[in-house]
């Protein structure tokens, strides 16, 4: 294979403190990547293994910093386009935070048959600490052969925008902020939200042929309990659905076949453990994504983010995930360490990009990269093999009395959650799946006593959460899958 033993070059350090491998794209034999935060666009031709690299200096001077953390890349005839944020130059203040004066948001296509690089847009408000919305999404509109970017992480300039793919005009949509869409039948469906505030909060849904926005609203849980701030992830289509991956779950319908938008608690812990600065994909005909246990983190205890605070994002419930959907299954076929950061699929194999630790805030950014990068290469039958074995391990201090969980059980035998309390409780497990249409969960209810309770999970199916009835701040749940 190509890129086994492949060495990622080491280059001019990050605005974050950590940059990784974002928006692997293979397309008309050529594989792309953007390595963050060198600013540098990678293509190689598979089939040849030559090499080209760019360094974004389209853009502006050198030494330049960033490229892209959210996957904005789409491909359309021998055409890779890819989105993204830079700053040319990069320049640092001496007390290590850096300037945004020469932040930029950006399109470049590049050319497989030729192999060349064109910039074909570009955006900056020339601000010491705030920038232009990045492109955090690009889709393709085939009706009007346009391309339409998501913007939601920035302070100006947000939306939904049209681009011109010929002549690189750009134009406003809708200007509520919106990181992520996916393309369902006729229509583009984008969420809207601000990640570090609410999340998201509604979805827009653009009809390509007619040019109309509809807004849809989020329905309730299918256990019936209440989700709190489910910040978007990544979003994808299948069975003429849009499907949002959230912090905490999964959001997923289409209003125009008559089901609303409900949520499917999955792998919420009320942390920071979420589908963050990863892509979905469609495999097989359904969707593989991951679920990141460490994306963004605030470094230090005294130094709280936008939204965010130390606990929240340090502490680690679980390794990251590789998810594979298929309705009504969620399966898990992959573990990995802090993230993963870029999916893609070549030749029958998958392309795992990964990374050691995750993205900081300006404030606290590092001159220089501090994680470990790999592309991790597994083979597409893992789809259809038994699922690894995990562990999850939290503090009930975190959850309270919330429904918390989301375990999905699919090819476990001998599934099981251990609870130390304590004092006695009470627990109840809804029992669910990811049914299109959606269908309420069952719920049943356990005494537990105080000290360790062992609860045999093998006699439930699909997707299981969890609910104390009592707070329990030093207690401890785990939740082993065999």
């Amino acid at each position: 294979m190509l890129l086994r033993g492949y060495r990622f070059p080491q280059g001019y350090g990050p605005e974050w403190g950590s940059g990784g491998i974002f928006g692997l794209r293979y397309h008309n034999g050529t594989l792309y990547f953007t390595v963050a935060f060198e600013a540098e666009a990678h293509f190689i031709d598979v089939k040849s293994g030559e090499e080209k690299t760019y360094d974004f200096t389209l853009l502006g001077e050198a030494p330049t910093s960033g490229g892209d953390t959210y996957n904005a890349v789409s491909a359309v005839d021998e055409f890779i386009y890819f989105g993204g944020w830079v700053h040319a130059p990069a320049v640092y203040r001496p007390d290590r935070r850096i300037l945004f004066h020469n932040k930029y948001s950006h399109v470049h296509v590049y050319d497989t048959e030729e192999g060349s690089v064109k910039l074909l847009w570009k955006d900056s408000i020339h601000h010491e600490t705030d920038w232009a919305g990045e492109v955090s999404d690009i889709i393709y509109d085939p009706y009007n052969d346009r391309l339409l970017l998501a913007r939601e992480d920035g302070h100006a300039n947000l939306g939904v925008y049209s681009l011109d793919r010929r002549t690189g005009k750009a134009e406003a949509l809708i200007r509520e902020p919106s990181l992520k869409g996916t393309a369902v039948h006729d229509t583009a469906f984008f969420g809207v939200g601000k990640n570090f505030k609410e999340g998201l909060r509604e979805f827009r849904a653009l009809d390509l042929i007619s040019g109309k926005w509809d807004a849809f609203k989020l329905d309730e849980s299918i256990d019936g309990r209440p989700y709190l701030r489910p910040m978007l992830g990544t979003m994808a289509s299948a069975y003429n659905r849009a499907f949002a991956f959230v912090r905490g779950g999964i959001i997923a319908g289409n209003p125009y076949m008559g089901e609303g938008f409900h949520f499917y608690r999955l792998f919420d812990f009320h942390t920071f453990y979420a589908p963050f600065r990863v892509n979905a994909i469609n495999v097989g005909g359904g969707i593989l994504t991951a679920f990141n246990a460490h994306h963004d983190a605030v470094y230090r205890p005294n130094s709280n983010g936008p939204g965010i605070g130390w606990s929240t994002t340090n502490t680690i419930a679980g390794p990251s995930v590789l998810v594979y959907i298929a309705p009504p299954m969620v399966k898990i076929v992959g573990t990995f360490g802090a993230r993963v950061t870029s999916i893609e699929k070549m030749d029958g194999k998958l392309l795992i990009a990964t990374n050691s630790t995750p993205n900081t805030g300006s404030t606290e950014a590092t001159p220089f990269d501090t994680g470990n990068r790999d592309i991790v290469i597994l083979d597409e039958k893992i789809l259809q093999e038994r699922p690894p074995a995990v562990s999850f391990s939290l503090p009930l201090t975190l959850t309270d009395t919330r429904t918390f969980g989301g375990f999905p059980l699919d090819g476990y035998h001998e599934p099981r959650a251990v609870f130390y309390l304590n004092g006695d409780n009470k627990l109840t497990v809804y029992e669910y799946d990811l049914s299109l249409p959606a269908t309420p969960a069952v719920s049943e209810r356990f005494d537990l006593r105080a000290g360790k309770n062992i609860l045999d999970l093998s006699s439930f199916s699909g997707i299981v959460s969890f609910k104390l009835e009592r707070e329990d701040k030093n207690g401890k749940a785990r939740i082993d899958l065999r």
